[in-house]
């Protein structure tokens, strides 16, 4: 779960069956930060005494793609970092990503470059179908094509498709991509409807005016398709649009 008060990444609980049990601390660390460990160790420690009766222990897990990214400066936190209770993970160390479990694989995914990645995705993909049951496996692929994605961010649906040699169709992200895209066609056709009524009721719109009325959400479109009925002049269009920003 999401721990909301902090900034900590996630906070791991024990079962219901295990009370007290362990906490776990994650923290994934993908920029320097300078004062990391001051945070993490302040909040894990503080959530652990508020939480004392629940927990029996705690564990805490920095996850870094590589040593450079590191806190400079941990001087102050060595005890804690020499403890078997805190532990720093640098992905770029783990060795060849083929050697690792499929999950720690996706991990390393993510730091390594572009020539590389699609290689190493398909054979993640084939090595899920092949170590994961079915309905973890759908979880992996839903991972490694978001990963994908963002990674290759220039690319169209179908060349993503054609590196991973699946079907995108299938995943959760692809299903995100074409609802937005649904989305945004409903608001272009919106848009242009509502264009035309005000048009018709308030006579031509100034640039401005047309602006804002473009950068209206697709609700806000809904609201003023029914608002505009009661519309006679330009003045009621523009002090419906002051009024959604007071």
């Amino acid at each position: 779960m999401k721990e909301a008060k902090f900034e900590i990444d996630a906070v791991f609980l024990p079962p219901q069956t295990e009370n007290p049990g362990v906490v776990y601390f994650c923290e994934v660390q993908f920029q320097k930060d300078e004062r990391l460990y001051e945070r993490v160790f302040a909040e894990s420690y503080l959530y652990f005494y508020r939480n004392r009766d629940r927990f029996s222990n705690l564990q805490i897990l920095i996850i870094y793609p590589s040593r450079s990214l590191e806190q400079t400066d941990i001087s102050p936190y060595q005890s804690q970092l020499n403890s078997p209770q805190v532990h720093r993970i640098y992905l770029d160390e783990l060795g060849d990503i083929r050697s690792l479990p499929v999950w720690v694989g996706l991990m390393v995914l993510t730091t390594i470059d572009e020539e590389q990645a699609t290689s190493e995705a398909r054979n993640l993909l084939t090595r899920s179908q092949q170590e994961i049951p079915p309905a973890e496996n759908r979880a992996i692929i839903e991972l490694i094509t978001t990963i994908m994605v963002y990674k290759f961010e220039g690319k169209s649906q179908r060349e993503v498709e054609q590196m991973l040699g699946i079907t995108l169709k299938e995943t959760r992200v692809y299903r995100e991509i074409k609802e937005e895209g649904r989305e945004e066609g409903r608001k272009a056709e919106a848009c242009q409807l509502i264009m035309r009524q005000l048009t018709r009721r308030v006579g031509e719109l100034p640039q401005p005016v047309r602006s804002q009325v473009e950068s209206l959400s697709l609700e806000q479109l809904e609201n003023l398709g029914e608002a505009l009925l009661d519309f006679t002049s330009m003045a009621d269009l523009d002090a419906w649009l002051a009024a959604l920003k007071s």
